[in-house]
């Protein structure tokens, strides 16, 4: 799961996506990580309202930043970003890869609602938060149902 900083959409939905594969008792089948398309926060763990947000749903994480890298393509089976800018990003590093194997996509692309965008919520408030907690659920939810 990818954003651009790796504070607030893709911990969000780590976080969320590796709960609900917990609770279906896959966690043996799935390895669920999260990543930056920049550099600018490695090492930093997600913005506070990123975490209040996950533990009023009662999910707690330890993820610290970290920027995609060559190996993520050839390892990983999906990579799911947030936003149009993500994914330009994303082929462009892609096509760099030899070998690569993962399908490159907006999490988006899986949410009942339709909303295929699901935009940063750094600039905006805690609600901005819940909205992006409540797309990565749905987006997240039918993920794992077309795939498990």
């Amino acid at each position: 799961l990818v954003s651009v900083g790796n504070i607030c959409r893709s911990p969000i939905a780590e976080a969320v996506f590796r709960k609900l594969v917990t609770d279906e008792k896959l966690e043996h089948k799935w390895r669920t990580d999260s990543a930056a398309v920049s550099d600018w926060n490695v090492g930093r763990f997600p913005d506070s309202r990123a975490l209040s947000c996950l533990r009023n749903h009662g999910i707690e994480t330890a993820h610290k930043a970290r920027q995609i890298t060559k190996e993520d393509f050839q390892t990983f089976d999906h990579i799911l970003c947030m936003d149009e800018s993500n994914l330009r990003d994303l082929n462009r590093k892609s096509n760099q890869v030899k070998d690569c194997k993962a399908k490159i996509e907006l999490l988006g692309t899986y949410d009942p609602q339709k909303q295929l965008i699901i935009e940063d919520p750094y600039y905006g408030s805690e609600k901005d938060f819940e909205t992006v907690y409540e797309q990565c659920l749905r987006c997240c939810k039918a993920f794992l149902e077309k795939y498990h």
